[in-house]
């Protein structure tokens, strides 16, 4: 063993010697205060790391139309067709004959329908780095699989409710204004108001902020580098409407526009001229404006000039088919609170009134535990087409507000029952079924349920199948498919592993008229 060897046994044997020492002595105090001591503690971060597998999936897929409508497979072509006999003996000739003849001939109404097939698709990528690093945690292709499947289904659920493929909105029209000198915290100065209708998809991609709603047209690039240029559900923008607040700075405004027939919210923005930005989202046509919009919202002057609201990469879902794209047709006022439309497809359409602008008008409750509006519709029909709805689709803001109209109806004899328990009672009513005083062979109950793409103010009324003979429709909603979902996984053109999922297929309505919208709905 050479010279250095020793030496670093030496100085081995050294300090084992005093490390046995230090331990035999214990710390002396002085050593105590030395800033190089540590004592390891949990903060020194020689922790294990507790990481519960796999990762917990906290998102909602509700999509209740897409998991009930009956899937017709095997579509062809670039559209599918059908022939709908709407009516027999549309005139009303009378059957009577005289002795030996024959009786009059009967005119039928037949409508020829067309929808295009339309396909739907999202895409998605794990890196290579990112499988490595989740091995024993979680496949994450397989998890990136599964959540755009989920994806797609939500974005499907939203499109068969409110896909607007071939009817603009148009422009907005010019806001009415009015100004309080109370109410509010505005300061006093001259205001603009602007207006913008919504769509179900504009609805669903605005907020107030500095996103605002969405500004179209949008060149999307995809992840093959190919661009699409897509409608936003934005209708054009109003005009501009002036009001001068006068008090201090405790005045509000109000405004309100005559409604768009197939809108389903307005975007309100204000200021003063050339400044004016978003401040409410509304299901109504109307809004009370208490305060002025934070200095980062989205401003006016951002959204397109020509109308954004259609989308003609998707088909038309069912608000826009029993809407239809002719002049509605007044059928019946409701009082003074709605009045009650058939769409050019037949549907029913009731827009409530405007009433005090800011406020609206609210479901009207009559007297007897039922809704006015609600019975209107039902009898409406039955009235023109002897059907019954089996489901009212509310949004959470109807729900509550059908269920306090049903409940607090004055004189109506309705008994709240409460739930008693051992140690206390339970207490909350939430309207689960409607009862539909015009059903065949006399009364039924229709069941409300909740749907997540319903804007606040928009109820749906549904009907499932039809009651005729040999109508040789099974169903008034059903999917044409061209081709099923299919996912695709992609040659690799980059160290990632990159997915697709698709649809392609077209939503048929039968029977617009076996569907009805409630719009314009205040909250209250």
């Amino acid at each position: 063993m050479g010279n250095g060897a020793a030496g670093a046994l030496g100085i081995t044997q050294e300090t084992l010697a005093l490390a046995k020492q230090a331990l035999s002595a214990g710390m002396r105090p002085e050593d105590m205060s030395d800033p190089l001591r540590k004592a390891i503690t949990q903060a020194s971060g020689l922790v294990a790391f507790n990481l519960e597998a796999p990762s917990k999936k906290l998102f909602p897929v509700l999509t209740p139309f897409r998991n009930k409508i009956p899937r017709d497979t095997g579509g062809k072509g670039t559209a599918v067709q059908w022939k709908a006999v709407t009516k027999i003996n549309a005139t009303g000739v009378s059957a009577g004959v005289s002795e030996g003849n024959r009786g009059a001939v009967i005119s039928t109404t037949t409508q020829s329908l067309t929808a295009a097939y339309k396909g739907l698709g999202l895409e998605d990528y794990v890196t290579y780095e990112a499988e490595y690093a989740g091995r024993t945690f979680e496949d994450a292709k397989a998890l990136a699989v599964m959540n755009l499947l989920s994806a797609l289904m939500i974005a499907e659920e939203s499109v068969i409710i409110g896909g607007n493929a071939s009817t603009g909105l148009g422009t907005t029209p010019t806001p009415t204004v009015a100004n309080s000198g109370t109410g509010g915290t505005i300061a006093a100065a001259t205001y603009d108001v602007i207006a913008v209708a919504l769509t179900t998809e504009g609805w669903t991609n605005s907020a107030v902020g500095v996103s605002g709603v969405p500004v179209g047209p949008i060149s999307r690039t995809n992840a093959d580098g190919t661009i699409d240029v897509i409608g936003v559900g934005v209708a054009q923008k109003s005009a501009a409407s002036s009001g001068t607040t006068t008090s201090g700075s405790t005045s509000s405004i109000t405004a309100s526009v005559t409604p768009v027939p197939r809108a389903v919210a307005y975007a309100w923005y204000v200021g003063t001229s050339g400044a004016e930005r978003i401040v409410a989202i509304t299901g109504g046509n109307s809004v009370l404006i208490t305060a002025l919009p934070g200095g980062t919202n989205q401003l006016a002057s951002a959204l397109p000039s020509s109308d954004q609201s259609t989308n003609t990469l998707v088909f038309d879902g069912i608000i826009p088919q029993v809407i239809g794209p002719g002049a509605l047709t007044t059928y019946q006022a409701v009082g003074s609170s709605a009045t009650l439309f058939q769409g050019s497809t037949g549907g029913l359409v009731m827009q409530m009134a405007t009433g005090v602008a800011g406020t609206g008008t609210p479901l009207t409750a009559d007297g007897k535990g039922g809704i006015v509006e609600w019975d209107a519709m039902l009898r409406a029909f039955w009235d023109l087409s002897r059907l019954s709805p089996v489901r009212i689709w509310v949004n959470a803001q109807e729900a509550q507000n059908a269920a306090t109209k049903v409940l607090t109806a004055s004189g109506s004899g309705v008994q709240r029952f409460i739930q008693t328990t051992v140690d206390g009672v339970t207490g909350g009513v939430y309207l689960k079924s409607y009862y539909n005083k015009f059903g065949t062979g006399g009364g039924q109950v229709i069941d409300i349920a909740l749907h997540p793409n319903l804007p606040p103010g928009t109820t749906l009324f549904e009907t499932e199948q039809l009651p005729y003979r040999a109508n040789n429709v099974p169903s008034v909603l059903r999917m044409d498919i061209r081709q099923e979902y299919y996912q695709i996984e992609w040659s690799p053109r980059t160290r990632k592993y990159e997915y697709g999922e698709y649809v392609d297929e077209v939503l048929k309505c039968y029977f617009p008229g076996a569907f009805g919208v409630v719009m314009n709905v205040a909250n209250g």
